[in-house]
């Protein structure tokens, strides 16, 4: 907490008016970048050309939110703060498995996306690889970026679903000349 109000330029007595202990003050953070989240999620599925350009795209918006996190948040949330961890799984099921699902549905009616694929798996194989990018046992910040092994992971899992047509666009969105 005296981290957090010095950080902030605010005293502890004054955080602790409006919160009952750091859990809470985890909690209250978390619950607001979720709601953040779904609505810049949401708005980015309305605005998408297609399930390529939605995936970059929230990609896009996922790695400004990662740049201004640091990724021991996970790691402590996971430790010390039960309720919110628990929170953050329930939004990771809840919210996230479906607008992945829903991602993949798309892609594979548009023809971006092999048909093939088992939705339900490669979406959890998605999220995980997420949380995994945050995990400083697997990704040591000293060693890794998390933002760009989001990106390497993500450009991995696209070019892996992706069928001719959806690896055409890809390399269109990412000015990459076809040889």
């Amino acid at each position: 907490m005296d981290d957090i109000a010095r950080e902030i330029g605010m005293s502890k007595k004054t955080i602790y008016q409006h919160y009952a202990d750091k859990d809470k003050l985890v909690h209250a953070y978390f619950d607001k970048e979720k709601q953040e989240q779904i609505s810049m999620m949401e708005d980015i599925s309305k605005n998408s050309k297609n399930a390529i350009e939605e995936i970059l795209n929230a990609m896009q918006f996922m790695g400004k939110t990662f740049s201004r996190i640091n990724p021991n948040l996970f790691y402590d949330m996971h430790k010390y703060h039960h309720d919110s961890w628990n929170q953050f799984k329930a939004f990771k099921e809840d919210y996230l498995m479906k607008y992945v699902i829903r991602n993949l549905d798309k892609g594979k009616s548009e023809g971006l996306y092999r048909a093939d694929i088992n939705n339900k798996t490669l979406a959890r194989l998605r999220l995980e690889q997420v949380e995994m990018a945050m995990n400083p046992g697997i990704f040591p910040p000293e060693q890794f970026h998390h933002v760009e092994v989001q990106i390497q992971l993500l450009d991995h899992f696209l070019h892996g679903i992706a069928t001719l047509k959806g690896h055409k666009l890809i390399n269109k969105y990412r000015q990459i000349d076809e040889e």
